[in-house]
């Protein structure tokens, strides 16, 4: 603390604070070069921004989709729709003789499941459960369905251990690598996408190249039975094991102690004790374990059993070849929910199943004839040839669509087919010619092109207006002190003025304000481009009268539509066409190498969120600025400390004197 003018009585702080008023202004003029450094560079980052949203709009631009907007017509839509994509050229197509529609491939079963039309299979129940409800019953195999995951640790795997979990039925296995279906086969594999189930050796058998590091293997299979176990965590009569459909008990322990397992009655197995005495039973429905007797918290439990399974496989002939897939069915699973895994599936087909006529039906998914020599689609297993009965039934359909396109008798798989960038579809058989016609949607053209000279517009307006604001010279960033004597309305208008004017005819804005009107306005020489479209003129596009709007264009609706119309490979080609000279690239092409090159010089001058202080221009005179004002408020330290040095040296003077003058009238007195 500093305590001045005891001895003089005069207001040192003052004083001194008067004196480092003068010699701070140096470094309220270094502040404010540094404000209006930033206030600049924010300035040029903003006009950058501009830049990169009209490149954004440029590179839209040079995409064909823009100028090759298709429109079709029918002469009979009843008949044959057409849509056509960017792709497609001006063209017509003539079809007729269209005596076969493609339908798709239906398997109808050979009819009702259930074995009483008053007492019908419920299709949301646990299929064992329906099991004597259906006109042909099935054998249940007993095991367990398991699945297991893997991720392939190096390059060309082609074996993979089950890790003890002892798989049983090498048919009952369904395998998928990045989800993909593997083909099962029955011996050790020799092709790509085979796999074999050795249950000799729990393993995983893969053909050909084997596997790539890092796939995921998905692996569905049978094994010979599972365990669980509990220790229950408070008094309990019952228990409920992981799986339901239970086809038989191979031990079961409490507290280590050994009980057996005998049919009971309504579905059950009886758990006896060693004197016979039964302690409770488990219900094969739900695989839930019932106690005579609350069991005691602490209890340990353990159950080996077999659940009921079957499975089945199911395929189909499609557009990407024959395709087929096993499916492991558990008895407690329902109907509903293995139509559910079918129709999810890759195979291709549908299962439906109406309880009304108490039928199901396979379609596959695709219309077409994709097997000449037989059936579409492809069943085996018990469960889909008598349980379900679709051995004996009837296949229809799965043909392809005949008709004469242009002239030529020909089919396809599809109603609907595309041909050069036109869909097709065809949607009754008829005898006589339907025309389809593909033309250029001019409307659609025209609004691409007025919308980006709309926004061509908009950034040469708001660079003009930067380039040409007011430069106001005595409008200064604002002190802190001068902060202080104004209220806020009056500090936002000063700064107003203070921003305005920073960036008066910058050489890199105007530079592409003028570059960019070079762009647009030299001929476009291109073979793809007639000598009559050449120029923007030549289809309707201007320059406003007006110098003072700095060149934004003016559109000649009707010029425009007309060139369009009469020439749209050359219209596309004046924006979009390409060339290794300036004069051969369209006008998009010139304006976004122009655009590039003002925006790396923005970036050079002003950088972006991204750089430091040292990668831009802007941003070294900030650092320098910034070295100048830390070395000048060290220097201003010093300063302040030599005044009070010196007021101080002043303060012991006087004091001395005062103290001689005190003493001498002392003794004078004296």
């Amino acid at each position: 603390m500093r305590i001045g003018g005891l001895a003089s009585g005069m207001d040192i702080d003052s004083l001194v604070a008067d004196l480092m008023k003068a010699e701070r202004m140096p470094l309220d003029k270094l502040k404010q070069k540094k404000q209006t450094l930033e206030w600049q560079r924010d300035d040029y980052r903003s006009m950058n921004t501009l830049l990169l949203d009209f490149r954004s709009e440029l590179t839209q631009m040079k995409l064909s989709t823009n100028y090759r907007a298709r429109t079709t017509s029918s002469t009979n839509s009843d008949y044959v729709t057409a849509t056509a994509s960017s792709a497609a050229s001006q063209s017509s197509y003539s079809i007729k003789n269209v005596t076969q529609l493609a339908s798709a491939a239906v398997l109808k079963n050979a009819g009702g499941v259930s074995a009483s039309s008053t007492d019908k299979m419920d299709a949301t129940k646990s299929l064992h459960s329906q099991n004597t409800k259906m006109r042909n019953s099935l054998t249940w195999s007993a095991g367990v369905v398991e699945s297991k995951n893997f991720t392939v640790a190096s390059e060309g795997t082609t074996e993979l251990s089950l890790d003890g979990l002892n798989a049983i039925d090498s048919n009952a296995v369904n395998i998928k690598v990045d989800g993909k279906v593997f083909k099962v086969v029955q011996s050790p594999p020799t092709s790509d996408g085979e796999i074999f189930l050795d249950t000799t050796n729990d393993k995983l058998l893969f053909g050909g190249a084997g596997l790539k590091k890092g796939a995921v293997v998905n692996a569905q299979f049978v094994t010979e039975n599972k365990t669980d176990s509990t220790t229950l965590t408070q008094p309990s009569s019952s228990w409920q094991l992981s799986r339901g459909s239970i086809h038989s008990v191979d031990a079961i322990k409490i507290n280590d102690v050994t009980y057996s397992v005998s049919d009971g009655s309504n579905d059950t197995l009886d758990i006896k004790d060693a004197s016979d005495n039964i302690v409770g039973f488990i219900n094969k429905e739900t695989g839930k374990v019932n106690f005579n007797t609350e069991q005691a918290k602490d209890t340990k439990i353990e159950v080996t059993y077999k659940q009921n399974y079957t499975s089945f496989s199911l395929g189909a002939h499609t557009s990407k070849g024959e395709t087929s897939e096993t499916f492991l069915v558990q008895g407690s699973q329902s109907l509903n929910s293995v139509m559910e895994k079918v129709n999810s599936s890759s195979v291709g087909v549908t299962m439906f199943y109406d309880s009304f006529s108490d039928q199901l039906t396979l379609t596959r998914k695709e219309t077409g004839n994709f097997n000449e020599a037989g059936k579409e689609i492809i069943k085996s297993g018990t469960f889909m040839n008598s349980f379900l009965r679709f051995g004996s039934g009837t296949e229809t359909d799965g043909q392809d669509a005949i008709f004469n396109l242009n002239g030529l008798d020909t089919r396809r798989h599809s109603n609907t087919f595309e041909m050069n960038g036109v869909t097709l579809n065809i949607k009754n058989t008829f005898t006589d010619p339907v025309s389809i016609s593909v033309n250029n949607d001019s409307t659609k053209v025209f609004d691409n092109i007025k919308e980006f000279v709309t926004k061509y517009n908009e950034l040469i307006d708001k660079i003009q207006k930067k380039t040409s604001e007011d430069y106001y010279r005595s409008y200064q960033p604002l002190t802190d002190e001068q902060r202080e004597s104004l209220s806020d309305k009056q500090q936002e208008q000063w700064e107003e003025k203070a921003k305005s004017g920073l960036l008066k005819r910058d050489p890199i804005l105007t530079g592409v304000l003028s570059q960019m009107r070079t762009d647009f306005y030299a001929p476009v020489s291109n073979e793809k481009v007639s000598s009559a479209f050449s120029q923007l003129a030549s289809i309707g596009i201007t320059t406003s009268s007006n110098y003072l709007e700095g060149g934004k264009l003016v559109i000649n609706d009707a010029d425009l539509k007309k060139a369009i119309e009469s020439d749209p490979e050359s219209v596309e080609n004046l924006f979009r066409g390409d060339g290794n000279t300036f004069n051969q690239k369209g006008l998009v092409q010139r304006l976004y190498d122009s655009v590039n090159q003002s925006m790396d010089k923005l970036k050079e001058k002003a950088g972006n969120s991204f750089s430091t202080n040292q990668q831009f221009s802007l941003g070294r005179e900030l650092t320098n600025v910034d070295s100048s004002i830390d070395r000048f408020q060290d220097r201003l330290k010093q300063v302040e400390d030599r005044y009070w040095r010196q007021f101080t040296a002043m303060e012991k003077a006087i004091q001395r004197s005062n103290e001689q003058s005190m003493f001498l009238m002392n003794q004078f007195g004296g």
